[in-house]
């Protein structure tokens, strides 16, 4: 929620409406409160926090259980608060046993978020497209989804718990695994099933026609890229693309740092060129001045305005311009 905006629905119930009206659901990643702000200016209802993301962004770290939840629950309280939109959030494994799961499931649900999802893997756990990976038994991972299912029905049941398992990338995983798993976990509770990994099509057909509930599709790493009709065809209800704003990002910063140490402070003035003509190229509307202004005229005294008078830079509009 921006500043001074009314309280939408909750964000579980929006979440739960766009997932059935627009099956399959695009979820593009962000990693902070400005990207999702970007990803909710280019007109996507949802948005979705990664786990990869947050890492690197927060900590400069791989996602390699690293972060813990009390940085991971920030970033995410911090992107629900800056957007509109519902946020489905990387949970990793709860950061813990049970019982930190219901922890983390309440904190999740302060935080404003609609959605979570939440993996069967040993911690400290991995991104789920890097070798390596370890899964907890399969009683351990049935309880942890059972104690967030009961933390969910406690404070919000319309709060969207999505069921992941990395069984099948795993250290002596296979597809049979983490479909008997997906299935399990629908059963203890999870709103969606969450197959990471599935390296071909024929195994993403596998699991779309033996889970027996909705899935939920990560659409990265080593997984297969699909159209929107591919998806309908196959059924698939929600597909998240976790990274790729991230990625976007580091090149983008990458190659402008590069101009200006190659040409000097002159490459800015090349960018900010070609940033006039951008959607997003006024920086200061786009961060929210003119809201600002608005704020004031309706709640501070009319002599306030007078600090625009004769000042340099930019000026916010005022609310009847």
């Amino acid at each position: 929620m921006r500043l001074g905006q009314a309280i939408p629905e909750r964000p579980g119930t929006t979440l739960r409406r766009l997932i059935r009206e627009q099956a399959p659901l695009i979820v593009p990643g962000c990693y902070n409160a400005l990207s999702a702000r970007v990803l909710e200016e280019a007109g996507f209802p949802a948005v979705y926090m990664s786990g990869y993301g947050s890492s690197l962004a927060l900590l400069g770290l791989p996602a390699a259980g690293l972060s813990t939840l009390t940085e991971t629950a920030m970033n995410a309280r911090l992107i629900a608060a800056a957007v509109k939109v519902p946020v489905i959030a990387d949970a990793d494994t709860g950061f813990g046993n049970a019982i930190n799961v219901v922890r983390t499931v309440e904190e999740y649900i302060r935080s404003g978020l609609g959605g979570m999802h939440l993996e069967d893997q040993v911690a400290p756990k991995r991104c789920g497209h890097v070798a390596g990976r370890e899964v907890v038994d399969r009683k351990e991972a049935v309880g942890k989804m059972r104690a967030a299912h009961a933390t969910r029905q406690a404070l919000d049941p319309e709060f969207v718990l999505i069921a992941r398992t990395d069984s099948r990338g795993a250290h002596g995983g296979s597809l049979d695994e983490a479909i008997w798993r997906a299935n399990a976990l629908l059963e203890a509770g999870g709103d969606l099933a969450f197959v990471e990994g599935p390296k071909d099509m024929a195994e993403i057909e596998r699991v779309c026609k033996e889970v027996k509930g909705p899935v939920f599709y990560n659409m990265t790493g080593i997984s297969p890229r699909m159209t929107r009709e591919q998806m309908a065809s196959l059924g698939i209800a929600v597909t998240i693309l976790p990274g790729v704003t991230m990625r976007a990002s580091i090149m983008a910063m990458y190659d402008l740092a590069v101009a200006i140490r190659d040409k000097g402070p002159i490459a800015e003035a090349e960018f900010n060129r070609k940033l006039a003509d951008h959607p997003l190229g006024n920086t200061h509307e786009f961060a929210g001045f003119d809201r600002i202004r608005a704020l004031e005229e309706a709640f501070l005294p009319p002599e306030t305005a007078r600090k625009y008078e004769g000042t340099l830079g930019h000026v916010p509009r005022r609310a009847a311009e």
